[in-house]
């Protein structure tokens, strides 16, 4: 994700309020806010819990009060009066979807940040223990433990994970944590991304990275592939993969790239599919008819479409499917590494420098 430099006072952040609205109580938050405004001279900091809900329920209008750099989750209620000073906002999600048509996002003067990079040690683990929990069939062995037998089932399938091919449809900061993970595992990993990364230099990301983790140097992968086109995704799933990761924004372009057609292709090798980006990145009655007839191997869903899968949905009964309520982002670490990058990128923009996790509002992401 490149680096753009984003309006900068030339005063540090002396004039600049900073509005925090996340959807949890600030550890320590009088302290760390104190300390903020300590480091900045001038910079007032203020914290609100925002209630996880879409829409969001308007805040009170006094927190908007002067506010020129938003740190949040979701889209905050447009009320043009009282957003007309703010210049940065830092997201706390690794995609920003459901900003698209916001006003804010609208405005060229405005720079959005992503959290790109705060998730990727967890969610990957999250992809890769779902995967050897698949591989070693450890939900039938529990279903034995439940029955109090100590039974070998033989008569099904055990994998393990050197040879195999992981595909990642979206090579970005979970992406490559993903493909540092399954490389340790053996396995051969392909990159998908949308742009061409043709040179190493193409091939580096720049964006937020946890120390000891991912492929900031764009190494991992033994082949790469691009383009914007659905035939260009195609061949990509051509690639005889064992499993396939999505890790991608959700754009047009991206909504239900995996459909009928894709299942057809992901059947030739019984691929294994795991979505950790947006349920919407799949057409649900085709993951249902591939799932049900055996075409792959299985699914584990941390997202889906619709979301929340309400209760009854089929998707919830189809076989080897495993869901998780989107939750693979949770870790005690998180709100660290938030706050980690929320002061890189502030340190940056007192002095006038690239910010990091800029988001490209071209492609959104």
């Amino acid at each position: 994700m490149a680096s753009i430099v984003a309006p900068a006072s030339s005063g540090g952040l002396a004039n600049d309020v900073l509005l925090i609205a996340v959807p949890f109580p600030i550890p320590a938050n009088e302290k760390w806010m104190a300390d903020l405004e300590a480091r900045y001279p001038g910079l007032k900091v203020r914290h609100v819990v925002q209630q996880v809900k879409f829409p969001m329920d308007p805040l009170p209008e006094e927190l908007y009060d002067g506010v020129t750099i938003l740190c949040t989750l979701l889209p905050i209620p447009s009320q043009t009066p009282l957003l007309q000073n703010v210049r940065l906002v830092q997201l706390m999600s690794a995609g920003a979807d459901r900003w698209i048509g916001h006003e804010l996002y609208q405005k060229p003067s405005v720079t959005f940040c992503t959290a790109n990079g705060v998730h990727a040690p967890q969610i990957a683990e999250w992809v890769l223990g779902t995967w050897l929990m698949a591989s070693h069939r450890f939900l039938d062995y529990h279903a034995e433990q439940q029955r109090q037998l100590f039974n070998r089932l033989t008569h099904l399938p055990i994998t393990d994970s050197p040879g195999m091919r992981m595909g990642i449809l979206g090579y970005g900061a979970i992406g490559r944590q993903c493909g540092r993970l399954a490389q340790a595992l053996g396995m051969e990993v392909y990159a998908y991304t949308r742009s061409e990364r043709a040179t190493p230099a193409a091939r580096r990301d720049d964006s937020y990275c946890v120390r000891g983790t991912g492929d900031p140097d764009g190494v991992v992968p033994t082949k790469w592939f691009h383009g914007p086109s659905r035939a260009a995704v195609d061949e990509f799933l051509a690639q005889d993969l064992d499993i396939l990761v999505l890790s991608l924004p959700l754009t047009e372009a991206t909504r239900h790239i995996l459909g009928p057609a894709q299942f057809e292709i992901l059947a030739r090798n019984r691929t294994f599919v795991s979505n950790i980006a947006r349920g919407a990145h799949i057409d649900s009655n085709a993951l249902l008819a591939a799932l049900r007839e055996g075409k792959i191997r299985g699914a584990a869903l941390d997202v889906a479409d619709p979301e929340p899968l309400p209760e009854g949905h089929p998707l919830f009964t189809a076989p080897n499917v495993f869901i998780t309520p989107h939750v693979s982002f949770q870790t005690p670490n998180l709100f660290g590494r938030i706050t980690d990058l929320l002061e890189t990128n502030l340190d940056k923009l007192s002095k006038g420098l690239p910010l990091i996790n800029v988001m490209n509002k071209e492609h959104h992401y």
